[in-house]
């Protein structure tokens, strides 16, 4: 599903413009953005709660040249999604 998708659906469950939907749905995921981006986790109750980690620095290997190369420590975005959201996914996707 691309984000495309989600505007449509949004549009056509709830009788909005798609302009509409699509700016609500692209100034949230900037929200989210900018709060990580100045070290602020983001809780969505039922959702999810989005976090920035901190990566240590690590020794890595550059294949080609079959040398070591070093990893500096470095901020990541992550998604830890909430009991309820596991909890759905696990129940109703079946993988064959």
């Amino acid at each position: 599903m691309t984000k495309a998708d989600i505007v449509s659906n949004i549009s056509k469950n709830l009788g909005i413009e798609k302009v509409d939907v699509q700016l609500t749905v692209e100034s949230l995921m900037k929200e989210i953005i900018n709060s990580l981006e100045s070290g602020e986790n983001v809780y969505l109750r039922g959702f999810g709660t989005f976090v920035v980690k901190r990566r240590a620095e690590k020794t890595g290997r550059n294949i080609k040249n079959n040398t070591t190369i070093k990893i500096p420590a470095h901020n990541i975005p992550t998604f830890k999604p909430s009991k309820i959201f596991v909890k759905g996914v696990k129940n109703k996707v079946k993988i064959d």
